[in-house]
């Protein structure tokens, strides 16, 4: 296979001040991409501001020999969102690839959650991912080209104690990709979501210290950078990495079973199907939800 580069691309990817986005804005930059390296400098809960992490990955980029800016907006309020995709187009006129990354934590057991630590990680996470979206879209739209990259957790598609907000959150992000994906497939905007497992600040509260060193952001960076890629042509997936680890994940559906509707359809002739009903062998992906329901109507037609 011939090098995957991205000379003449423009990439935005936000919290990029280190960890996962840094790995991303390294490797993309050294492939040529113009990057714009977004990063509030808040705390790991979402609080303060410094300019010195973006910035420092400014400085490496450059000193490497590549182009990049810093932006220090928050990408949890509409307007900042758009002066982030703003700076790409002032900077270097254009945007091309997406990698929506910033993400803070507030890990509480449901009981002891306040009201704020969920709204604060809806704001940064899910709000924040789809305002910056929002902004790339119509600009990627307009040239016809467009590559965006989510980020959701495993605490979101298998869940985690203590991270109601978090888990949310992040269901939410694959769920507004997949919409993403089919809104953008007629205009050469492809939307995919990566589940990254990594050693990062945040991950250094909730992994053990011992695997924190296995599970390096530069492990995850490769598959993140080929879905930015022009050779990529996948949209509306996931996948999952983590130390090496490369696999695509998915919702399945089984197959199930049909009752007659002409027939009252009680709780007992549920109960009775309920090994049909759970059991995902046989199962199946579907591209959008209408696909879905017309299967649910072409059961009960059969």
């Amino acid at each position: 296979m011939s090098e995957i580069r991205f000379d003449g691309r423009v990439a935005v990817i936000t919290g990029a001040g280190g960890g996962l986005g840094r790995a991303y804005a390294l490797l993309l930059a050294s492939r040529g991409a113009k990057v714009v390296v977004n990063d509030l400098g808040g705390t790991f809960d979402g609080s303060g501001a410094d300019q010195t992490p973006a910035q420092k990955v400014v400085d490496e980029i450059k000193a490497a020999g590549g182009e990049a800016v810093a932006n220090y907006d928050s990408v949890s309020e509409w307007e900042s969102a758009q002066n982030i995709i703003k700076t790409a187009l002032d900077s270097f006129g254009k945007i091309d690839i997406l990698i929506n990354n910033a993400g803070i934590l507030r890990d509480k057991s449901l009981m002891k959650m306040e009201i704020e630590d969920y709204r604060k990680i809806m704001s940064v996470h899910l709000d924040g991912t789809f305002f910056c979206t929002k902004a790339a879209f119509p600009h990627m739209r307009e040239q016809g080209y467009g590559r965006i990259v989510s980020t959701a957790s495993a605490a979101g598609l298998y869940g985690n104690f203590g991270q109601t907000n978090y888990g949310a959150a992040k269901m939410g992000i694959a769920g507004l990709m997949n919409c993403v994906a089919q809104e953008g497939a007629r205009y050469g905007i492809l939307a995919n979501t990566i589940v990254p497992t990594a050693g990062t600040r945040l991950t250094f509260t909730v992994m053990p210290e011992e695997v924190i060193g296995k599970v390096k952001p530069e492990f995850v960076a490769p598959i993140v950078a080929w879905l930015c890629s022009e050779q990529c042509q996948d949209s509306g997936k996931m996948f999952s990495a983590g130390g090496g680890y490369f696999s695509r994940a998915a919702i399945v559906e089984g197959p199930g079973v049909v009752l007659d509707a002409g027939k009252e359809i009680t709780i007992e002739a549920v109960v009775e199907k309920l090994d049909q009903i759970k059991s995902l062998e046989g199962g199946r992906e579907y591209a959008s939800a209408m696909e879905q329901a017309g299967m649910i109507l072409s059961k009960m037609n059969g």
